[in-house]
């Protein structure tokens, strides 16, 4: 027999059994790949869309060939499996994850940690994240130590449809017809799902990342190759090149692409074919093929942890960076991280996942379903009580500090600028808000939904004040321009203002094109239309928005403020420009948590110009006569220095938007520059 003959027939015999060797080799490398982009590169590298695949791959074999040999599915009993083999490890992990939380993570990170562990546990962490993802307020984030479970909830909603999906073809084709049938259905799941990826991920690539419909189509490819390699007998220069070639293209992915900003879509076709092409070489090749190296013991014994180790890796790396301040582990830390994560791995695969085996075996077959689900709610139960009950704590501990009564002259925040005498007597009190509750002081108008989020195109008016009011003020922009709104909304009702309020995450009150995570923004640009139309139709007396942008590479003006300006002062709309306050380098409400206060600060500089650029504009005659400029930024960062605590009053919840809370402390500062802007005051303050 040539060795292209036998390496065929050993193809069709690892086929008959369902057995693949290689396939454990392949998991080492997928697991390798994302743990050391991870921890040394920041970035995504395509093995996670390999262990779509095969999961895709090897389910759809192993239930087809169930229905062919047995005529039928067996969904409880296939779930209970599931249940037995995944469970015990999740448990054990995201107990570890609240712990660790609990002991390193800044208090501030609890709340989401906790919400993000009930996701994973429950298997909806994809569509948690998917719904931070089209959320501006919540991308700035540190991230959290479970999001990787992302990929565990697509393969989890995987397992719960895919047994549903082939009972219904054996129901329907039966027995002698099911793989026929089965692939035309894999099929059209693997056709449908990816033209939708491709739409969504052109569309909105952010939520289409961790969609489990824009995934489909990588474990329903898995499921089409399973159906029908048992008839694909390339031969041995063939497979040998399809293999290294296969295996070249998936280490390599993550540097020819940039995986999370442009998967799923067609581009996951690359690591997801290039496993395939690798099953396709399966044991050929000759002495030289892939599986030579996919079949050698210390790689495959790997391939038998990748599970856990993918499990394990992304907490350790999440808790090192935030002990160590770094956003990258070094040579050394990260080496110290995987070794960690595997020894871990190699516990719960030997101690959890083989013990449960070890006691799985001992009970009988008919008592095996209960026994599974008593297994899985035996390590599942503790993680949810153990949650919930921290949660229930928390927002005790919140309702308290909501109750307790805050004397101004305690808390003064930006007050403590043009009064520095009360630094004198500032007692020593805990900050306001609690950095734990930051994220939550928010004001009305994004409380009623007057901010939309990022996939909105249409915006959601809000109005505060006096119908029959003399002047009406607009409050239009990006989520930089909404946190103004607590200051903005006193001053106006103090003046018997009408106040309108409109505005969208990401999105800038500006008339060029505008993009976001590398494509056409096109949500932005019909909001800005529509509320171009809002604001001609409703013809406030002046629109209140950002006359610049800051960031780390510094600040300007963009090119489309000035048209946008132009277009109202042709309506008869004045323009009161704020200049965007400065950003920070590190997040406020999560710097503050971590340690003192006194090291949470950054200079103005490191975002700010040193001089106004709206400013510099106007004094040159480029501005039209309709805009007046406000510049607050030394009553935010006074003295040139962005602190994170100003007057008792953290100032910023992330890294750029303000707490509610310290912008209502701005009020007498913004009311006199309105007043001197808009030329308007109390009647009453008048007479």
């Amino acid at each position: 027999m040539s060795t292209s003959e036998r390496g065929a027939a050993d193809h069709r015999v690892s086929q008959r059994s369902g057995f693949r060797p290689e396939i454990e080799g392949l998991r080492a490398v997928a697991v390798l790949l994302v743990a050391v982009y991870h921890i040394w590169f920041g970035r995504v590298s395509g093995g996670v869309d390999v262990f779509l695949f095969l999961t895709g791959f090897l389910i759809t074999g192993s239930l087809v060939r169930s229905a062919e040999r047995d005529g039928r599915i067996a969904p409880f009993a296939f779930w209970a499996r599931l249940l037995r083999r995944l469970t015990p490890a999740v448990g054990v992990v995201l107990v570890a994850v609240l712990a660790m939380a609990y002991l390193w993570l800044p208090r501030s990170r609890w709340p989401d940690v906790i919400a993000q562990v009930y996701a994973s546990a429950l298997y909806h962490e994809n569509w948690a994240l998917a719904a931070a993802a089209v959320d501006y307020l919540a991308r700035e984030g540190a991230p959290s130590p479970v999001q990787h479970f992302w990929s565990l909830s697509v393969q989890g909603q995987f397992y719960l449809l895919w047994p549903l999906l082939l009972g219904a073809v054996l129901l329907a084709a039966g027995r002698d017809r099911m793989r026929r049938a089965s692939l035309a259905a894999v099929g059209t799941v693997l056709a449908a799902s990816l033209a939708y990826s491709v739409w969504i991920t052109a569309v909105d690539q952010p939520w289409a990342y961790f969609d489990t419909g824009a995934r489909l189509w990588e474990l329903a490819l898995g499921g089409v190759l399973a159906l029908v390699v048992h008839r694909i007998a390339p031969p041995a220069p063939v497979r040998w090149a399809l293999g290294w070639g296969g295996l070249a293209a998936l280490v390599l992915c993550g540097v020819l692409l940039p995986v999370s900003s442009l998967f799923p879509g067609y581009a996951a076709l690359l690591p997801t074919l290039a496993a395939a092409a690798v099953i396709v070489a399966g044991g050929g090749g000759g002495r030289t093929g892939v599986h030579r190296m996919l079949t050698w013991r210390p790689l495959m014994a790997l391939g038998g942890l990748s599970y856990a180790l993918y499990l394990w890796h992304w907490p350790i790396l999440v808790v090192y960076l935030q002990l160590t301040g770094r956003s990258l582990a070094t040579p050394l830390g990260g080496a110290a991280v995987l070794a960690l994560s595997l020894g871990l791995a190699w516990i719960t695969s030997t101690a959890v996942e083989g013990g449960v085996a070890r006691l799985s075996g001992k009970v009988p077959r008919p008592w095996l379903p209960a026994w599974s689900a008593a297994m899985a709610a035996l390590v599942i139960v503790p993680v949810l009580v153990v949650g919930s009950q921290w949660s229930d704590r928390l927002a005790e501990q919140r309702r308290e500090r909501a109750e307790r009564v805050i004397e101004p002259v305690d808390y003064p925040g930006a007050a403590l600028v043009t009064h520095p005498e009360l630094a004198t007597v500032l007692p020593d009190l805990p900050v306001v808000p609690d950095p734990l509750d930051a994220q939550d002081d928010l004001s009305e108008h994004h409380l009623q939904g007057c901010h939309v989020d990022l996939r909105a195109t249409e915006p959601k008016v809000c109005w505060a004040g006096p119908e029959d009011a003399e002047y009406t003020i607009a409050m239009v922009g990006a989520s930089r321009t909404a946190h103004w709104y607590p200051a903005l909304e006193e001053v106006a009702l103090k003046h018997g203002w009408r106040l309108v309020s409109f505005t969208k995450s990401g999105c800038q009150f500006s008339a060029e094109v505008p993009y976001t995570q590398g494509r056409v923004f096109t949500e932005c640009q019909e909001w800005d239309a529509r509320a171009m139309e809002v604001l001609e139709e409703l013809r406030p007396d002046a629109v209140f928005t950002s006359s610049t942008r800051a960031g780390a590479g510094g600040e300007v003006v963009l090119p489309g403020f000035p048209v946008r300006w132009r277009e109202l002062d042709a309506l008869g709309i004045d323009v009161i420009g704020i200049r965007d306050l400065p950003r920070h380098s590190y997040a406020g409400a999560e710097c503050v948590a971590d340690g003192t206060a006194e090291e949470c600060t950054d200079p103005v500089g490191y975002s700010h110009a040193e001089h106004d650029p709206a400013a510099v504009r106007a004094e040159r005659g480029r501005l039209p006569d309709n805009v007046s400029l406000v510049d607050l930024t030394e009553h935010v960062c006074p003295s040139g220095r962005c602190d994170a605590v100003v007057g008792n009053i953290l100032v910023y919840w992330d890294h750029s938007h303000m707490t509610a809370t310290y912008a209502r402390t701005l009020v007498p500062v913004l009311d006199e520059a309105l007043v001197e802007a808009t030329g308007q005051g109390n009647a009453t303050e008048n007479s």
